[in-house]
């Protein structure tokens, strides 16, 4: 059955890809890092979790060294012109992804029904590069040299996003969750619907600042509040908790700096002189969007 195994093999490959050409290009960090991150993705089933540790382990100290570098402007591969029509490949991949994860949920035999959007998003990246082949016909290592570019200017924060998810996942199971529980509990009124929203919405956009994903913040603040003040409590539907919790989650990631992927890593790209500017353009946006959310959440509960 095709599944997660596709979006590993494919990702891997590509990992293995950009250490190879960094490796030729004597960037040695970089090609170290993306090799974990290959291996990883490759292997990780059969090195077990000490092995998975171990490589994590190894993989911040990598980034942590400060000897990862960005590759110069000059590497950049020409493209010939081809007007708006370049966009073409890149709206590709949305729409592959939306018509496949609606086939590939009636073929249960084929493709696990669970992991059909990531299976069609992956087709959908294969499919544009091989348009992108077809039309523009680059050399062979194109695509993977402007990726690696791209990776590179990223650096380590390319892999935030999963470790500040893992975080929040250690942090749900160490009982975190019920901590905050416990001071929220003493906090909002008893039985309370508005105050346990607002301390819910808030608590998310608050706990994904800090931690920097609304990922992370989820399992603390759906444990701490979602579920026992407003799904328990006030019976409301767990579906609508959720997604707008993770609404007002996102919020956060607008207004802080440990977002680094989404704010400082654009700030860095552009060249920005203010490394905050895109965090101070976001907050006028942030601020009316999170109060919008809470009152989404209490109409829909109440």
């Amino acid at each position: 059955m095709i599944g997660l195994n596709l979006v590993y093999l494919v990702a891997g490959t590509t990992f293995l890809a950009f250490a190879v050409l960094g490796a030729s290009g004597r960037r040695w960090s970089n090609a170290a890092f993306h090799l974990l991150l290959a291996i990883s993705l490759l292997l990780g089933d059969v090195i077990g979790d000490l092995g998975n540790g171990l490589l994590v382990l190894t993989l911040i100290a990598v980034a942590a060294s400060g000897r990862m570098r960005a590759r110069r402007t000059d590497d950049i591969v020409a493209v010939p012109p081809r007007g708006s029509w370049l966009f073409a490949p890149a709206l590709i991949v949305p729409v592959t992804a939306l018509i496949g994860t609606l086939v590939f949920k009636q073929i249960p035999s084929i493709i696990d029904p669970k992991q059909a959007t990531l299976v069609a998003l992956t087709v959908g990246v294969l499919f544009a590069l091989a348009t992108c082949y077809a039309w523009l016909r680059p050399a062979p290592a194109a695509p993977f040299r402007e990726g690696l570019r791209l990776m590179d200017d990223i650096g380590w924060a390319a892999v935030l996003p999963q470790m500040l998810a893992s975080l929040g996942a250690v942090f749900a199971i160490s009982g975190v969750g019920e901590v905050v529980g416990g001071i929220a509990g003493q906090a909002i009124p008893q039985g309370s619907l508005i105050g346990a929203v607002i301390g819910y919405g808030l608590g998310m956009a608050l706990f994904t600042m800090v931690m920097g994903n609304a990922f992370a913040a989820f399992p603390v603040m759906a444990a701490a509040i979602g579920l026992p003040l407003l799904v328990q409590a006030h019976g409301a539907d767990p579906a609508r908790v959720a997604a707008i919790g993770m609404l007002a989650g996102f919020c956060g990631t607008l207004m802080t700096p440990m977002a680094a992927n989404f704010n400082l890593v654009p700030a860095a790209l552009l060249d920005l002189k203010d490394r905050s500017g895109v965090i101070k353009a976001q907050i006028p946006t942030a601020l009316p969007l999170l109060v919008f959310n809470i009152l989404l959440l209490w109409l829909v509960i109440r």
